[in-house]
C-alpha cells in the first residue's frame, strides 16, 4: 500500500456538458498519463461506439473523441492509498476538487463510472457539488459480469 496523488489533468472545455467521474487512475493509466490508460479497460471502446466514433488509439485523439462530445473527464478521488490498480484496495480518500471544471464548463449532468466512483462521489463531493450522480456499470476488465454489448447498451444514456 501506497499513498498516490491524482497525477492527470482533468479534461473538459467550455462547451463540456457531461462530467464522466472515474474513481482513480490505474497503474497503466498513471504511466501513460491518461485517462483509461489499461488495455482491457473498455471505456474507449464503449465511448467511441456510444458516439458512433472510430475507436481512438492516441492521447490526441482520445481527447478530440471526448471534447467533441461535449463531454469532461475526471477522477473523484485526488490522492489516497492504494496497492496496485484495485479499487477494493482504495483508503484514506482525499476528493478531487471539481469548482475549476463546473465554473468553466456548464455540466447538466455527472456520471461516474462504477461503484467506487458513485461511492466516493455521494461521500464527499454530491453535497459541494449540488449535483446528483448517476452511476453506470464499470468499464473495468474486473466488472466481468458485463458483457461489451451491456456495457454500451448502458452507457447509452450519454448520448440522449
Amino acid at each position: 500500500m501506497e499513498r498516490i496523488d491524482h497525477p492527470i489533468p482533468p479534461l473538459y472545455d467550455g462547451s463540456s456538458r457531461i462530467l464522466i467521474l472515474g474513481s482513480f487512475p490505474s497503474v497503466k493509466s498513471r504511466e501513460a498519463m491518461f485517462f483509461y490508460g489499461h488495455p482491457q479497460n473498455r471505456f474507449w471502446k464503449v465511448i467511441a461506439t456510444v458516439f458512433s466514433s472510430p475507436l481512438p488509439a492516441t492521447v490526441e485523439e482520445k481527447t478530440k473523441l471526448i471534447l467533441n462530445n461535449r463531454l469532461a473527464l475526471f477522477d473523484v478521488i485526488a490522492n489516497c492509498t492504494i496497492s496496485g490498480s484495485a479499487d477494493a484496495s482504495v483508503k484514506e480518500v482525499t476528493p478531487n476538487d471539481l469548482t475549476p471544471i463546473l465554473q468553466t464548463a456548464r455540466i447538466g449532468r455527472i456520471f461516474v463510472n462504477g461503484k467506487t466512483a458513485e461511492k466516493y462521489y455521494l461521500k464527499y463531493l454530491a453535497e459541494k457539488t449540488g449535483m446528483p450522480c448517476i452511476c453506470l456499470p464499470s468499464t473495468s476488465a474486473a466488472n466481468a459480469s458485463f458483457s461489451l454489448e451491456k456495457l454500451i447498451a448502458a452507457w447509452q444514456v450519454l448520448n440522449m
